[in-house]
């Protein structure tokens, strides 16, 4: 047994696979990846606080295993400019463990995940997202996915867990919130961007998904 933490410090990983010993050794990749903006974020919401994925399940993923195989070429190659190359193939492993986490998972359970498999929400979701401006209503939403206002309503409270509107306005304080970390746009700038055309609507709205006032947002100290 040799802990984690003394292959860290530099000690040399005695089970680190070669030729001769692929039946007995182990590798470990570690990396980690900084989020921003995932306050009102649903992916980052809707994922578990552990998300364990194999590339050798049966019937796994293929681009899973496919962008795992090409890491482990590179890894294996020390080639000039291998450690981008890696950084970039294990950016690509996590957007594969996430999307064979959303394809192979059972959970029928009311959120953001079943939304994306249901064809109708998962439209209405696409353009809610695409166009965050845009003056929604239940009634238009379901015109665009051809089905009564009433019926979409239904299934996509029961669907996401929330309904249509309480979507579209957190989605938009979501982009709000980018917007005001991300650019130089004022307040009235960023209101009409989702969609607001009063000011003081667009600020308590924001306050109370985000707990600071959009001039306060904008000051924090950022972590």
């Amino acid at each position: 047994m040799l802990p984690f933490e003394a292959i860290k410090a530099g000690t040399g990983n005695v089970f680190q696979p070669n030729e001769t010993n692929r039946g007995r050794s182990a590798s470990l990749v570690c990396g980690v990846f900084l989020l921003h903006d995932t306050r009102l974020n649903p992916l980052f919401a809707a994922l578990p606080p552990l998300l364990h994925t194999s590339v050798s399940r049966p019937g796994g993923f293929l681009s899973l295993s496919g962008v795992a195989d090409l890491l482990v070429q590179e890894v294996n190659r020390h080639m000039l400019g291998s450690g981008y190359v890696v950084e970039r193939f294990l950016e690509l492993l996590c957007a594969e463990s996430i999307r064979s986490h959303i394809e192979s998972s059972s959970d029928q359970s009311a959120g953001w995940l079943s939304g994306l498999r249901d064809p109708v929400v998962s439209r209405a979701i696409a353009m809610i997202h695409s166009q965050p401006g845009k003056n929604w209503s239940v009634k238009n939403l379901a015109r665009q996915v051809a089905i009564s206002p009433s019926r979409f309503a239904a299934r996509f409270t029961s669907t996401l867990g929330e309904s249509p509107m309480a979507y579209v306005t957190k989605w938009r304080m979501y982009v709000a919130g980018r917007l005001l970390d991300n650019t130089q746009r004022s307040i009235d700038q960023v209101a009409m961007n989702v969609g607001y055309e009063s000011v003081a609507a667009f600020s308590r709205t924001f306050k109370r998904h985000l707990g600071l006032p959009p001039a306060a947002w904008r000051k924090r100290e950022q972590p």
